[in-house]
């Protein structure tokens, strides 16, 4: 039995990397296909305070369990289920439950810096970068934090200016260089999309 295939999408907060994850899981079997979400991975914070977990910078490379991550990408290769983790962003906190992924031919992994990590780049088959103008990009991360998150506007603006913006320059823009395909305009690029489902349909079928 032939390896899974591991298609990791990702580009700068809000640049549309879940739309395009989304897109294309709605045009794929749903027997064939899983996603994982780097976002689930953020490290459990449980030994800190309300006030310090607040804090956290979510935007760097620490902020992250890849330790977690790369062992359930390895168990999903060898066809074995895993336990994701599930994050609570209004407590900033890991919940208590975790959500079971069960291994599929496709297994799209979505995160704002899975390419700046070389442990998890050299498992990629297909590496996607989302390129959208920072402009589209921030108002998309305001409108997502306050709907979604429970932030306010003021929170939301501070969090980029202080944290999102310095390490997307820092740790993100640069990653773009090891993609195999860049998406302009992420979720809204049709074109894209269907060439890349189209891609991934003829990879299922010589399987």
């Amino acid at each position: 039995m032939k390896r899974p295939i591991l298609i990791g999408i990702t580009g700068g907060t809000g640049s549309g990397k879940s739309t395009v994850s989304k897109e294309i899981f709605k045009s794929i079997e749903e027997t064939d296909i899983a996603v994982i979400e780097q976002d689930s991975y953020y490290k459990d914070q449980s030994h800190l305070s309300f006030e310090e977990r607040v804090k956290t910078n979510y935007d760097h490379p620490l902020a992250f369990d890849n330790e977690l991550l790369v062992q359930h990408l390895k168990d999903l290769l060898d066809r074995k289920p895993v336990e994701k983790p599930i994050y609570d962003f209004e407590k900033h906190n890991r919940r208590v439950e975790t959500e079971t992924v069960e291994p599929r031919e496709i297994i799209i992994l979505e995160g704002i810096l899975i390419l700046s990590e070389k442990e998890i780049r050299d498992l990629l088959d297909i590496k996607i970068f989302v390129d959208t103008d920072s402009d589209v990009r921030v108002i998309r991360r305001i409108l997502r934090d306050i709907k979604e998150r429970g932030r306010t506007l003021d929170s939301v603006i501070l969090q980029y200016m202080e944290t999102v913006r310095p390490a997307h320059l820092q740790f993100i823009e640069h990653t773009k260089r090891y993609a195999d395909i860049i998406i302009p305009e992420g979720g809204y690029n049709k074109v894209a999309i269907d060439l890349i489902v189209s891609k991934i349909n003829s990879i299922l079928i010589q399987k």
